[in-house]
């Protein structure tokens, strides 16, 4: 008899960057294993914060069969402007019609919740009542932990009662699995601290090295030019530094071999292009279709991702997967006792700095600007580093065994 998942997550296909790709490639993986895979997600609308054309004029709850995936969607609120207390509509809206849709499930062996949101575990732990199944929680990103270390709740602090009773209840649910999951290190080491037993494993995200590779791509449309192109391809958004970015850019204006390429969408876009007017070495382009992320990804010279020195592993960016699957080497600022600084230290893939450290920022672009034979020995590095330690295939196994032993 064939294992019945039910998978509980807000982002999904079409969606086809950060969680979305890979809660959809998770339950394709299952359904193509014998396993009977149904999801209970949202409407797309990320990274672009509005739902997607082709579901607009859908009805709110919505069935469709995706590659042999029974797929139950409900409409949820999506704010154009995400602000902290908009999120919380968000989040409680999604939490309402998803409640409706678990009793459109008829059977569970095991159910699967994504985090974010955490109220996914709430409703994972519904439905594993119902069901008599197992409650496996998955935990991409701790919300709670990066909405206090944010600067949308800058006011307020971990230590109010706000933030007490929040974790208080994130640990209660917590500990209400079966099985729980997180992608770091240092996010595990969170996770246990938080549930205080033993039954967390790693499964860290992956990256598809058939899908973005450099023997097979061709240059983007998006960077056609013969200069130095320093790429950042993802979400737009509160967590990156694009404070530091404004710096840098400003700095290497007048290097004119040098360009700076932005693609991609999110919260603070529209914020960044009216701090970018009059720019004359940055370029800001609309998201590409998963089917050219490798063309894009492998046409730079130099990735880049700032992040905010003051928040530590809250999320582990998936992004940098593939950043070092294109076999270029990346340049990350952020907090150097993060994860992400380590890999980048092991794999000797590029460069980590702290986010107060511009000058050396600065100096390690001209180093590989001048220095291609260096360029070369770090992008051989990065993709041979996460062929060894992220790859699809293996990973997708790690999260076979899993299920089977639940």
């Amino acid at each position: 008899m064939k294992k019945k998942l039910t998978i509980i997550g807000i982002n999904y296909y079409p969606e086809d960057t950060a969680i979305g790709l890979y809660t959809s490639q998770l339950a394709t993986y299952f359904n193509n294993e014998g396993v009977e895979v149904s999801v209970l997600t949202g409407f797309p609308y990320y990274p672009s914060w509005k739902i997607s054309k082709s579901y607009k004029n859908k009805s709110w709850f919505y069935k469709e069969n995706i590659n042999g995936v029974q797929v139950y969607r409900y409409k949820q609120y999506v704010p154009q402007r995400p602000t902290f207390l908009r999120r919380i509509f968000h989040l409680l809206d999604f939490t309402f019609g998803t409640f409706i849709n678990l009793f459109k499930i008829q059977k569970a062996d095991v159910v699967l919740c994504i985090v974010p949101f955490t109220s996914t575990i709430f409703l994972g732990s519904i439905l594993a009542k119902l069901k008599k199944a197992k409650l496996w929680i998955h935990i991409q990103d701790f919300e709670f932990d990066a909405a206090s270390d944010s600067e949308m709740t800058k006011k307020k602090s971990k230590t109010s009662i706000f933030y007490k009773v929040l974790f208080r209840v994130e640990k209660r649910l917590l500990q209400a699995a079966d099985v729980r999951s997180t992608i770091s290190h240092s996010m595990l080491k969170k996770l246990v601290s938080k549930n205080a037993d033993k039954k967390s494993v790693l499964l860290p995200n992956w990256v598809d090295l058939s899908t973005i590779d450099p023997v097979l791509s061709t240059r983007h449309h998006y960077l056609k030019s013969d200069g130095f192109k320093i790429l950042y391809s993802g979400n737009i958004g509160e967590k990156q530094d694009w404070e530091f970015f404004l710096q840098f850019a400003k700095q290497l204006e007048k290097n004119k071999q040098i360009e700076l390429i932005i693609v991609g969408d999110g919260s603070k876009r529209s914020w960044l292009e009216n701090e970018l007017i009059g720019s004359k070495n940055v370029t800001l382009y609309p998201p590409v279709p998963y089917s050219e992320l490798s063309d894009l990804l492998c046409s730079a010279d130099l990735h880049f991702l700032f992040q905010k020195g003051d928040i530590i592993d809250a999320v582990m960016p998936s992004k940098i997967l593939g950043m070092m699957a294109s076999e270029k080497p990346s340049l990350i600022t952020g907090n150097l006792n993060s994860e992400v600084s380590t890999i980048i230290s092991e794999s000797k893939a590029g460069a980590y700095f702290s986010s107060s450290e511009l000058i050396k920022v600065l100096d390690f672009v001209s180093l590989v600007e001048r220095d291609l034979s260096l360029r070369k020995e770090f992008g051989i590095n990065a993709r041979k580093y996460v062929s060894k330690n992220f790859s699809k295939d293996e990973v997708l196994k790690q999260f076979k065994r899993v299920l089977e032993t639940i």
